[in-house]
C-alpha cells in the first residue's frame, strides 16, 4: 500500500474561542506549518487572516505567508483556500493564487477548488432550525472550468474537494473531457456539527463516496470532516488507501483537549504507522502527485 499523505487544515475561518490554538497571523501560521511538518503532514491548507480572525484576501497577505512556510517548512507542499462563501466576484476569488503563480518560489502547489454547489448553513435542531438559511457556497460548471484554465496556465494543481456524490460526477465529467489532469488530488468532505451538505463521518457515508469515485483514473483520495472528530474517519482510510485531511480549522476537537495542529497529525501519523503504513514526506507526496517543483 502506498504511503500516507497527510494534509493540515490549520486555520479555515475558526474563532480562538474554541480552540485558542488556531494560527491567524503570518507569524503564526508560518510557525505552524513548520510544525505540523514536523509531525508528518506533506501538505498545509490555510486561509489568510487578519490580525483580529478576520478573512484576509489581499494577495500581498498570501505573499507573505508562502513566505513565512517557505522559510520555516522547506518543501512542505502549500493549499490555500479560494475564500470560499467570503468572495463573490469568480475573478477576485481567484486573483490571489494566479499573482503568486507569476513568481516562480511564491507559487503554491494547489488551489482550492470545490466541484460543485452547497449549502454550508448549520441547522441546530428543531427548537432554533437553521442558523441563518441562506448561507450557499455557489460554483457553476462555466466557473469550474474558466478557474481549470486558469490554473493549467499557472501550474498549479487544483485540490478537487466534493462534498456529495453529485461532486464526484463533475469530477468524472471533468476527467473525461481532460479538464483535470490526472493523478488527482480528491478531497471527500464529511460533515457534522449541523453542516448538512456532506456526506456523515461514517463508514457508511465513505463508502457512498468510495461507490461512485470516478473507475479506472488515478486518483488520490483523502477524507476530512468538518465540525466533527476526524479521526475514526482517518482510521477507516488509512485501511483502505485513501490518505487524511485533518486539522483544528475544521473542528476545535474538545473531545481531544482542544489541541494543536501538530499534535492532530502527529496522532494520524502514529495512528497509520501502528497500522502498519508509513507516512509520506513533502517530497514523496510531491512524486506521487505529478506535482512541479518550487520555480519549476
Amino acid at each position: 500500500m502506498e504511503k500516507l499523505i497527510i494534509e493540515a487544515r490549520i486555520n479555515e475561518y475558526a474563532s480562538r474561542g474554541d480552540n485558542p490554538h488556531v494560527p491567524w497571523t503570518v507569524e503564526e501560521i508560518g510557525r505552524d506549518a513548520a510544525a505540523v511538518a514536523q509531525a508528518g503532514a506533506a501538505i498545509v491548507h490555510f486561509h489568510a487572516r487578519a490580525a483580529d480572525g478576520a478573512p484576509d484576501h489581499a494577495a500581498s497577505t498570501y505573499a507573505a505567508i508562502l513566505r513565512a512556510i517557505r522559510a520555516a517548512a522547506p518543501g512542505l507542499l502549500v493549499h490555500p483556500t479560494l475564500g470560499q462563501i467570503t468572495q463573490s466576484d469568480p475573478e477576485r476569488r481567484i486573483a490571489h493564487i494566479l499573482e503568486l503563480a507569476q513568481t516562480g518560489a511564491l507559487r503554491p502547489e494547489f488551489a482550492s477548488l470545490d466541484l460543485g454547489s452547497t449549502n454550508i448553513d448549520v441547522f441546530e435542531g428543531a427548537a432554533v432550525g437553521f442558523r441563518s438559511g441562506d448561507r450557499t457556497y455557489v460554483n457553476t460548471h462555466g466557473t469550474l472550468r474558466r478557474f481549470l484554465r486558469a490554473f493549467r496556465a499557472a501550474g498549479v494543481t487544483p485540490a478537487l474537494a466534493c462534498w456529495s456524490i453529485p461532486f464526484l460526477r463533475t469530477l468524472g465529467a471533468l476527467l473525461e473531457t481532460g479538464e483535470v489532469a490526472q493523478p488527482g488530488w480528491v478531497l471527500l468532505v464529511h460533515t457534522e456539527g449541523g453542516i448538512l451538505g456532506g456526506h456523515p463521518a461514517t463508514e457508511a457515508g465513505l463508502r457512498a463516496f468510495l461507490d461512485h469515485l470516478p473507475a479506472g483514473r488515478r486518483l488520490h483520495w483523502a477524507v476530512c470532516c468538518k465540525e466533527g472528530d476526524a479521526v475514526p474517519l482517518a482510521e477507516r482510510a488509512i485501511a483502505l488507501g485513501g490518505h487524511v485531511a485533518i486539522g483544528i480549522g475544521d473542528w476545535s476537537y474538545p473531545n481531544r483537549g482542544t489541541p494543536t495542529n501538530a499534535g492532530l497529525v502527529a496522532e494520524v501519523a502514529a495512528l497509520a504507522r501502528r497500522m502498519g503504513r508509513e507516512v509520506a514526506s513533502p517530497a514523496e507526496a510531491r512524486a506521487m502527485l505529478g506535482l512541479q517543483g518550487v520555480g519549476a
